[in-house]
Protein backbone atom coordinates (compact mmCIF):
# COMPACT_ATOMS: atom_id res chain seq x y z
CA UNK A 1 0.00 0.00 0.00
CA UNK A 2 2.58 2.52 0.48
CA UNK A 3 4.79 1.05 -2.72
CA UNK A 4 1.44 2.60 -4.59
CA UNK A 5 0.89 5.79 -2.63
CA UNK A 6 4.19 6.96 -2.76
CA UNK A 7 4.23 6.13 -6.89
CA UNK A 8 0.76 7.88 -6.98
CA UNK A 9 2.56 10.42 -5.43
CA UNK A 10 5.72 10.78 -7.40
CA UNK A 11 3.32 10.68 -11.15
CA UNK A 12 1.20 14.01 -9.73
CA UNK A 13 4.58 16.31 -8.42
CA UNK A 14 5.37 17.52 -12.23
CA UNK A 15 1.38 18.47 -12.72
CA UNK A 16 2.00 20.42 -9.12
CA UNK A 17 5.37 21.94 -10.41
CA UNK A 18 3.70 23.24 -13.76
CA UNK A 19 0.97 25.03 -11.95
CA UNK A 20 3.45 26.73 -9.87
CA UNK A 21 5.44 27.96 -12.76
CA UNK A 22 2.97 29.53 -14.58
CA UNK A 23 1.57 31.27 -11.46
CA UNK A 24 4.81 32.56 -10.44
CA UNK A 25 5.58 33.39 -13.95
CA UNK A 26 2.24 35.39 -14.02
CA UNK A 27 3.21 37.56 -10.98
CA UNK A 28 6.33 38.28 -12.08
CA UNK A 29 5.24 39.65 -15.33
CA UNK A 30 2.70 41.82 -13.19
CA UNK A 31 5.33 42.85 -10.77
CA UNK A 32 8.13 44.00 -13.33
CA UNK A 33 5.69 46.01 -15.56
CA UNK A 34 4.58 48.03 -12.94
CA UNK A 35 8.10 48.67 -11.90
CA UNK A 36 8.53 46.68 -9.23
CA UNK A 37 12.06 44.09 -9.54
CA UNK A 38 12.04 43.13 -6.08
CA UNK A 39 10.38 40.00 -6.31
CA UNK A 40 11.74 38.92 -9.41
CA UNK A 41 15.22 39.41 -7.79
CA UNK A 42 13.98 37.44 -5.30
CA UNK A 43 13.10 34.40 -7.26
CA UNK A 44 16.51 34.63 -9.03
CA UNK A 45 17.96 34.43 -5.68
CA UNK A 46 15.91 31.50 -5.12
CA UNK A 47 16.57 29.59 -8.39
CA UNK A 48 20.53 30.12 -8.50
CA UNK A 49 20.50 28.54 -4.87
CA UNK A 50 18.42 25.48 -5.68
CA UNK A 51 20.59 25.22 -8.60
CA UNK A 52 24.21 25.62 -7.21
CA UNK A 53 23.70 23.88 -3.69
CA UNK A 54 23.85 19.85 -5.02
CA UNK A 55 27.17 21.21 -6.76
CA UNK A 56 28.73 22.50 -3.70
CA UNK A 57 26.70 19.61 -1.60
CA UNK A 58 28.91 17.46 -3.93
CA UNK A 59 32.20 19.51 -4.38
CA UNK A 60 32.39 18.95 -0.51
CA UNK A 61 32.04 14.83 0.00
CA UNK A 62 34.05 14.34 -3.27
CA UNK A 63 36.84 16.63 -1.28
CA UNK A 64 36.36 14.88 1.72
CA UNK A 65 36.29 11.67 0.39
CA UNK A 66 39.93 12.13 -1.27
CA UNK A 67 41.14 14.35 1.84
CA UNK A 68 40.27 11.03 3.76
CA UNK A 69 41.64 8.22 1.26
CA UNK A 70 44.85 10.14 1.10
CA UNK A 71 45.32 10.22 4.51
CA UNK A 72 44.37 6.79 4.78
CA UNK A 73 47.03 5.62 1.99
CA UNK A 74 50.01 7.54 3.49
CA UNK A 75 49.50 6.55 6.80
CA UNK A 76 49.73 2.51 5.45
CA UNK A 77 52.26 2.99 3.41
CA UNK A 78 54.76 4.61 6.60
CA UNK A 79 53.60 1.46 8.62
CA UNK A 80 54.52 -0.93 5.77
CA UNK A 81 57.91 0.58 6.21
CA UNK A 82 58.14 0.64 10.05
CA UNK A 83 57.31 -3.30 9.86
Amino acid sequence: MKKALLFASTLLVPFINWAQCAMCRTQIKNNVSAGETSVAEGLNNGIMFLFFTPYIVVFVLIFLWFKNSKTTKSVSIIERFKS
